[in-house]
């Protein structure tokens, strides 16, 4: 495998030389004059990053090509050596799960007052309805406070709903007051305790610290107008991002990385040192290399104080600045490039060698969590399912069940209707041998399903095409050019396919012998949006009414949802609502817990941030640097410094409100990052985001793959034992 990866290394770089070595782009002929230079670039290219984008033609085809597949065969070498390192770290240290992990304590206390007991019983939702609705409104409240604050951080809606923020404020304390006096029913701080230490041992637990950090603040500004809190409203108006952590209570998920790390304790020590060790080595090569490094030219620093003619050597030019970029590179990402040769050998063994193992770590922390909360969330006591059942299964799948072997309904206008649905049905897909399982095709159905795939393909063929400038210029846009033409004998062809269906559904065991029910499945809806549009705007101009250049091109949008008459081929997206329900218990936890890390690491890299200089733009009459009466750009501690003496000419490019920072914060845990010159207190931020974060971050959507290849996998599965069973019967034919 190694030597095929770097074949293609070689080769991909040998052909974009020649393609971008004579490139328009300063920049891109910069990075393709020599060979060398160009395997730099393709290294990166071929690890999945694409730092560059200014291609020719030919040169966007070849870096099509290495993303779709030469990056999966150059990855195999680094797949290989961080799989075995995994491997064999976890075949010699077991988990250590924690006994008591899963155990929920009961209400067996002693016996307490009917007022605590209500209380408690209350503020958790059980007991009654009104305790239900109560708790549901917090939750409403959290989302809705949250949102709120992060709203509030944008300029010139400093006050949009205080209204909200004050009635939320009055809610949570009258919550934490019955919280605290329900704290003695409360089997976490009430078991071997009397009441009074049952509520000490409330206030200082830590979701009390997470309610009093979200409510206090407020009562402080507003009965001391003037003091240190008040001052510094706009940063502690973050404190309100904590309510999320609220939410923990009710889905347990940040209480439980505790639990992951006892669990995977053993085996997190020895990939952890691994990890931190080659971190530490390439940080300190990386170091040496380019403390030094001015080959390069780059933007201003002037918090690392350049502030002109800046240069690698001014990120690098101490070790723990070069700590979270080395971690940067490890996590996969090159934000930077500007690399001397040296600096581009070290990031080639980075690439080659370290990736793979420095991600062990975040992985052995994932698939723990993900561990813990499956088996916290299996039902107790097995509830016997119907025999084929799938994780998933929703009513449609049970009632398919239940129709096996059963014949369709005959038809209330007679055996001569039966007998045309059934033609129907067979013309559309097939008929289906009872005793083989096989489905056999007339040479009319295989020819009408050959063209009507033909015709999907073409269709979206033509979305593209026509979205071609040039194209869509020479075809024109009068009445009656090729697209129009095209389109109406397409929506003819679906037209009847989806009137066919509905005519046969009561023939079909897939539409469980309804109409009534084929229209409201994926493909009855599919089937119907891929044509009531063109539908639409017949009938709108018809009416006189002249459709405008907008309204055009929603038509247009809507007729790409064609492509999903695809999956009448290929199943997949159908599949989606069974991986949802069959993840649905994860995803609860692990979605609490990825928007708490989003959105905290995002409160913290806006208020570290925000004023960040090397972020910061000022109009070109502006000097750089100043002089005490006249300052410059840089020499203010804060952008709204900086436009109150030169109004309306300085800007923040980054980080400028909490939308702004979540859109790059999402990014970051997405594992791109577009910005790196951080303060201090920045890097430290993403020093965790790259430990940690993003990993525990990626583990929803990595617990959507599982649960998607293991439906897929059951019902490839259960078409291999249908064909093992038929696989020495011949082929039915019939005309």
């Amino acid at each position: 495998t190694i030597p095929d990866a770097m074949l293609l290394w070689i080769l991909f770089a040998s052909m974009l030389y020649y393609t971008e070595r004579d490139s328009l782009d300063e920049e891109m002929a910069m990075y393709y004059k020599t060979i060398p230079d160009a395997m730099w670039i393709t290294l990166l290219n071929l690890s999945g990053e694409c730092p560059l984008a200014h291609y020719s033609s030919i040169g966007k085809v070849i870096v099509g090509i290495i993303s779709l597949f030469a990056t999966a065969v150059f990855g195999v070498p680094i797949g290989i050596l961080g799989a075995g390192f995994e491997e064999l770290v976890t075949s010699e240290y077991e988990d250590s799960p924690d006994e008591d992990a899963n155990v929920d304590p009961a209400l067996d206390g002693p016996s307490f007052r009917s007022v605590q007991t209500a209380c408690y019983q209350f503020v958790n939702g059980i007991g009654s309805k009104a305790a239900t609705a109560f708790e549901l409104s917090i939750y409403f409240l959290i989302g809705a406070t949250v949102s709120i604050g992060v709203l509030q951080t944008v300029p010139g809606y400093e006050d949009t709903f205080s209204a909200v923020e004050t009635f939320a404020i009055v809610i949570f304390t009258i919550e934490y007051t019955i919280r605290f006096i329900g704290a003695g029913a409360d089997p976490e701080f009430a078991n071997g305790s009397n009441g009074f230490m049952a509520r000490v041992k409330y206030i200082f637990s830590f979701y009390s610290i997470i309610d009093l950090m979200a409510i206090v603040p407020f009562y402080v500004a507003l009965y001391m107008p003037n003091s240190w809190i008040d001052q510094h409203d706009e940063y502690l108006r973050m404190a309100r991002l904590f309510r999320l952590l609220k939410l923990d209570k009710y889905v347990p998920s940040i209480s439980l990385v505790d639990d992951v790390l006892r669990l995977k304790k053993k085996v997190l020590v020895v990939a952890s040192y691994a990890a931190v060790t080659l971190w530490i080595l390439f940080t300190a090569a990386m170091f040496e290399v380019e403390k030094n490094d001015d080959e390069i030219e780059i933007d201003p620093l002037p918090l690392y104080g350049c502030f002109e003619d800046c240069s690698m050597s001014d990120r690098y030019n101490n070790y723990f600045n070069s700590i979270p970029l080395t971690g940067i590179h490890l996590t996969g990402d090159f934000p930077l490039i500007e690399y001397g040769a040296r600096g581009r050998v070290i990031l080639f063994f980075a690439v080659i060698a370290a990736v793979g193992v420095v991600s062990i770590p975040s992985g052995v922390i994932a698939s723990g969590f993900a561990e813990i909360v499956q088996t916290r969330n299996k039902t107790k006591g097995a509830t016997e399912k119907d025999a084929g059942a799938v994780a998933g299964d929703d009513w449609y799948d049970i009632n398919y069940r239940k129709l096996e072997g059963q014949p369709p309904p005959p038809s209330i206008f007679g055996p001569r209707m039966d007998a045309l649905q059934i033609k129907a049905k067979e013309y559309l897909d097939g008929r289906v041998d009872e005793t083989t399982g096989l489905v056999s095709r007339t040479q009319f159905s295989s020819i009408g399903r050959l063209l009507f795939f033909s015709l999907i393909i073409t269709n979206v063929a033509a979305i593209i095409l026509e979205s071609i400038p040039e194209i869509d210029r020479h075809v024109g846009n009068a009445s009656g050019n090729f697209f129009d033409v095209f389109e109406a004998f397409s929506v003819f062809f679906f037209t009847a396919d989806y009137l066919l269906r509905l005519f046969s559904a009561g023939k079909s065991r897939e539409a469980l012998y309804s109409p009534w029910v084929y229209s409201r499945t994926f493909f009855g809806l599919v089937d119907l949006v891929s044509i009531l549009p063109w539908y639409i705007q017949v009938a709108l101009t018809s009416t006189g009414h002249v459709i405008s250049g907008d309204e055009a091109k929603i038509f247009r949008i809507f007729r790409i949802f064609r492509v999903l008459q695809l999956e009448d081929f290929i199943v997949a997206f159908t599949k989606l609502d069974n991986v949802f329900r069959a993840s649905k218990d994860v995803l609860k936890a692990t979605g609490l817990m990825a928007i708490i890390i989003w959105v905290g690491t995002s409160a913290l890299f806006f208020i570290f941030e925000a004023n960040n200089p090397n972020f910061r733009e000022c109009d070109g009459s502006i000097p750089l640097t100043g002089t005490e009466d006249e300052p410059g750009c840089y020499d203010f501690e804060s952008t709204l410094a900086c436009n109150e003496f030169y109004p309306d000419m300085c800007s923040q490019a980054f980080f400028t409100h909490m939308p702004n920072t979540m859109f790059y914060v999402a990014v970051f845990l997405g594992g791109e990052w577009g910005v790196v010159d951080f303060t201090w207190q920045g890097k430290f931020v993403c020093m965790f985001l790259c430990i940690a974060g993003i990993a525990l971050y990626s583990i929803p959507v990595g617990t959507l793959f599982d649960a998607f290849g293991a439906i897929v996998g059951l019902c490839e599965e259960e078409e291999e034992d249908e064909g093992e069973e038929v696989e020495e019967s011949p082929l039915v034919e019939y005309n």
